[in-house]
């Protein structure tokens, strides 16, 4: 799956492997080994394979039909809902670092008083 979705987003760019693999920072020998199967990309290369391409590394990947993101989205099918009393038994983190118990109350404060201002509450 992953071969032939690469040959198409390329393709559909009017790229040649040269174009692409410079982009990427790579030698055109690997890149092409990507597309013909012989190399499998890490996953650091298949994200920037996908920010190039303007894509998910779920359609390259063949997970998802849909090489565009989804403009909208089903948010009762995205989100997981949680109550505070749930949040001592999760690890939550912000940009890859877990958040404290003291963090996630402010946090929860944070999120209370800005709808209280809103008018939300």
């Amino acid at each position: 799956m992953i071969l032939n979705r690469l040959t198409r987003l390329r393709k559909d760019k009017g790229w040649s492997l040269q174009y692409t693999a410079d982009r990427l920072g790579i030698a055109k020998s690997t890149y092409a080994g990507y597309e013909s199967g012989h190399r499998r990309p890490s996953l650091e290369a298949l994200t920037l394979i996908a920010d190039l391409f303007h894509t998910s590394t779920d359609y390259i990947l063949g997970r998802v039909d849909h090489p565009d993101f989804p403009i909208e989205i089903d948010i009762t099918k995205s989100v997981q809902f949680i109550e505070s009393r749930d949040l001592p038994n999760m690890d939550l983190a912000v940009d890859g670092i877990s958040l404290s118990g003291e963090e996630i109350q402010q946090f929860i404060a944070f999120i209370r008083a800005k709808r209280e201002l809103e008018g939300k509450s």
